[in-house]
């Protein structure tokens, strides 16, 4: 595609600082929702710093020639959640997330060392466009879901008391479960989120070149501004199907002793090692192999969306990054800077696919404007506001902001494969197997591991090709 700043270009200042942000808004809204996930004292506000710290090391070695963020890994939740079950106290559980990181960073150091020797020649033909395609289009496919439930829902709740009848037991027993509800109009959030989207796309679309740079920036704050608009509207006539925006986010931050601070404004994250050296006492052999075990297995499965992240990127920018810089420094770039940012955020990290859409559809891949949104993360994480802020954008924006970013990953995956033979008979069953198993959701667990549906289509894609790469010629059975 045509780029408007390409990998080594650098935008003038105040461009560099817009498109830095967009680039953060693009991927803060993954990087934060695992700390919120998993809890345990991990906060949004390390996790952004963690963030910014392991891009960074990213892109010093991969020679500043690969231009994409990492943030907090979903793959790792399973993960995360079992070193907390695991551990005998917090301090532990956050000890057991950076020695997690360290060994799933290990695995990526071992294989780029394996690469360094023999090469990615082997990779070429384990995974050729015709695998790699129809994966990249599961990774933004498989994020459909996500999109569309965000899309929505307002982050205004309620708590809701539901009661049911449980014979488990053998006798009858009522099991009480309290849950937290959107109280506004999933029609008004829909509305939201639909006015981001539409925004972003003629932006993108019909906008001079810095209105094409900066869409995700217009279309997020105007759909902001009209979920504020609606939620205002709501609190003053007291309706809560109009109730979006949950502004109480900036008094928890802001407030947190109930009155105006020094950390009002500023604060320092609560980072991961901090905890983590206190649970050093607590650390065993037995807390080891059980890290090991819930870490170890999914870093492999990993290694292959890092594999189809750097395809999609290489196809983007028209340059392939798996021979230079080499697939060696990117796995080392994504594995340390993985270690790095759970030294400070506790999440393990890795390439995002919205980062890369957003390269996409800009066309700014320029490297610095990555390395300045690393260094905007660190910087917003002491900002207290700044990351109220970020946390207050409802559901719905980002759910029309997601739309347009996951259907790019689909896209762009869906046109490596352009050139492909579907009418040979082998391309069309691994196209098909691929696409069918990710769009169907198939997973595979062994114990506390999980294959992700992307995973799970990726290996079902190279046994499929392997099985059939006996086939001579490209015509088509008849």
């Amino acid at each position: 595609m045509k780029l408007i700043f390409d990998v080594s270009d650098k935008p003038k200042a105040g461009q560099l600082v817009v498109f830095a942000l967009q680039q953060m808004l693009a991927i803060l809204a993954a990087t934060i929702a695992v700390p919120l996930i998993i809890g345990n004292g991990l906060t949004p506000a390390a996790a952004m710093f963690g963030a910014g710290v392991g891009t960074i090391v990213y892109i010093l070695f991969t020679k500043r020639k690969s231009p994409v963020f990492l943030g907090s890994s979903f793959a790792f939740l399973g993960s995360m959640a079992a070193a907390f079950a695991g551990g005998v106290s917090m301090q532990l559980g956050m000890l057991g997330l950076i020695v997690g990181a360290f060994l799933a960073g290990l695995v990526y150091v071992v294989i780029a060392i394996v690469v360094k020797f023999v090469g990615v020649g082997w990779l070429n033909k384990l995974m050729p466009a015709v695998v790699i395609g129809p994966t990249v289009a599961i990774i933004g496919l498989s994020l459909a879901g996500n999109a569309i439930g965000d899309l929505v829902k307002g982050d205004v709740t309620k708590q809701v008391t539901e009661y049911a009848v449980s014979t488990d037991s053998g006798t009858p027993e009522i099991i009480e479960t309290v849950s937290n509800v959107p109280v506004g109009s999933s029609y008004v959030a829909l509305i939201c989120g639909l006015i981001t989207l539409a925004v972003v796309m003629l932006c993108s679309t019909y906008g001079k070149k810095t209105l094409r740079l900066i869409p995700f920036i217009i279309g997020i704050l105007v759909g902001y501004a009209a979920a504020a608009i609606f939620t205002v509207i709501g609190n003053i006539c007291d309706i809560d199907a109009l109730k979006i925006v949950d502004f109480s986010v900036f008094s928890s931050y802001m407030l947190t002793d109930g009155s105006v601070s020094l950390k009002t404004f500023v604060s320092l994250p609560d980072f991961a090692f901090v905890s983590g050296l206190k649970g050093l006492k607590e650390f065993d052999f037995t807390y080891f192999a059980t890290i090991f075990v819930a870490y170890v297995p999914v870093a492999l499965v990993v290694f292959a969306e890092h594999v189809a992240d750097h395809k999609n990127l290489s196809s983007i920018i028209d340059h392939d990054l798996l021979e230079e810089p080499g697939l060696t420094r990117t796995l080392l770039g994504d594995g340390v800077g993985s270690i790095a940012g759970a030294l400070f955020g506790g999440c393990p990290n890795t390439t995002y696919g919205e980062s890369v859409a957003c390269v996409a559809i800009t066309g700014n891949a320029s490297v610095i404007t990555i390395f300045a949104a690393a260094v905007g993360c660190m910087l917003f994480s002491f900002i207290t506001p700044l990351v109220a802020f970020v946390d207050s954008i409802p559901a719905c924006v980002m759910g029309g902001v997601c739309i347009a970013l996951y259907g790019f990953i689909a896209v762009s995956g869906l046109k490596m494969i352009q050139d492909a033979n579907l009418d040979d008979n082998r391309n069309l069953f691994v196209v098909s197997v691929i696409l069918i198993a990710g769009i169907g959701g198939l997973t595979l667990t062994f114990g506390d591991i999980t294959l992700t549906e992307v995973a799970a289509a990726l290996i079902l894609g190279i046994l499929t090709n392997v099985m059939l790469s006996k086939k001579k010629g490209n015509a088509a059975k008849k």
